[in-house]
């Protein structure tokens, strides 16, 4: 999947990830796609409210190893 840009959130735990998240979409137009790699194990469930909750698309979330990396496009 094509990402326009890439925010690398190892090591971060909550809120962090989903603050820097915010704040990388902030800098993209509509519709384009951020890729968020994290590996704090509540990341998922995190993301998948803050996409609810701000109209952003969760598009695909993939554990990779430790990590999971999620796709979110800007509405």
């Amino acid at each position: 999947m094509h990402a326009d840009a890439e925010l690398d959130a190892q090591g971060l735990h909550c809120p962090l990830p989903i603050l820097k998240a915010k704040k990388a979409l902030a800098a993209l137009q509509s519709g384009q796609v951020l890729r968020v790699t994290t590996t704090d194990p509540g990341a998922p469930a995190d993301f998948d409210v803050f996409a609810r909750q701000t109209g952003h698309a969760l598009l695909q979330q993939q554990p990779q190893g430790e990590a999971t990396v999620h796709w979110l496009r800007k509405r």
